[in-house]
């Protein structure tokens, strides 16, 4: 699958895994762009955000900020809001994957393996961590030694999802193809 019908939108076995949602689907992945439209969308992140202006320390509403604006694609600012968040309340395996998905957003790889990494220290089984380290590793960095093991991993803690058969296939497609 190429870069654009990744792009494109819809989950796809190379597009990130939100671990906001118990399964695969990506709401980002079909979201506006930011600041388009007026729709509801953008008056809850306005209302949200005036609310988060006057009390910076409620976690949960930045939280919930920091996801609408991933929702919508704004990934500059779901970033800084994530990385808020993990001050006020640090160690969240979710929070972190979805700051890593945010920072692979903006190109910046290094960072979102540092994020999916931290992810799966602090909870081992934190499968949508290791399926976006995957992602990134093989289909951003092309370093396939470095994604097998990984892949490996998640296989093993994940043998019957389907997105992680998916996954393994075109990673095995992509790297065929280099």
């Amino acid at each position: 699958m190429t870069e654009e019908e990744l792009r494109a939108g819809g989950p796809t076995a190379e597009g990130p895994t939100d671990a906001r949602t118990a399964d695969t689907s990506n709401p980002a992945m079909g979201g506006a762009a930011p600041g388009a439209g007026g729709g509801p969308m953008n008056a809850q992140v306005q209302q949200l955000k005036e609310y988060v202006e006057q009390h910076p320390d409620d976690a949960e509403a930045v939280l919930q900020l920091a996801d609408l604006n991933f929702d919508i694609r704004n990934w500059q600012r779901a970033q800084e809001l994530y990385n808020h968040y993990l001050k006020l309340q640090p160690g969240n395996p979710n929070v972190l994957t979805d700051l890593g998905i945010s920072y692979r957003e903006t190109k910046q790889f290094d960072q979102a393996l540092n994020n999916f990494r931290e992810a799966r220290k602090l909870a081992p089984g934190h499968w949508q961590a290791l399926y976006n380290e995957v992602v990134v590793l093989a289909f951003d960095l092309k370093r396939y030694d470095e994604a097998s093991p990984v892949l490996e991993e998640l296989r093993r803690m994940q043998p019957s999802n389907p997105e992680v058969a998916k996954l393994a296939e075109a990673v095995a497609r992509q790297r065929s193809a280099a």
